[in-house]
């Protein structure tokens, strides 16, 4: 015969291959936190504080690409917004993507 049998061999090391690794999947998922996760969350925050900083006479744009100034900033979560002499719409605050000017504080 000119075929020889193959045998398994064992595996080398079983638990320490994974030991081994452990550190690359730490480095892995350290790198996503700092360059994806933690990122986002300050996008968030920042977003969640411009909204709620929102106030009457504050020049906005929505994710839709409106443009107007607010005219009332209700309590239910929505804000108007006239986008023309006469024109008011009502939008949610959380779709409120940029303020372009804000009003100064009345004193």
């Amino acid at each position: 015969m000119f075929v020889t049998p193959a045998y398994a061999q064992a595996a080398g090391g079983g638990s320490a291959g994974l030991i081994a690794q452990l550190p690359f999947f730490i480095a892995i998922f350290a790198i996503f936190y700092f360059l994806l996760i933690r990122p986002q969350q300050k996008k968030l925050k920042e977003h969640q504080a411009m909204v709620e900083a929102l106030r009457r006479g504050d020049q906005v744009v929505t994710q839709g690409g409106v443009i107007g100034k607010v005219t009332k900033v209700r309590d239910d979560g929505e804000v108007e917004i006239e986008i023309a002499q006469g024109v008011n719409i009502r939008v949610l605050k959380h779709t409120i993507q940029n303020v372009r000017s804000k009003t100064e504080p009345a004193s």
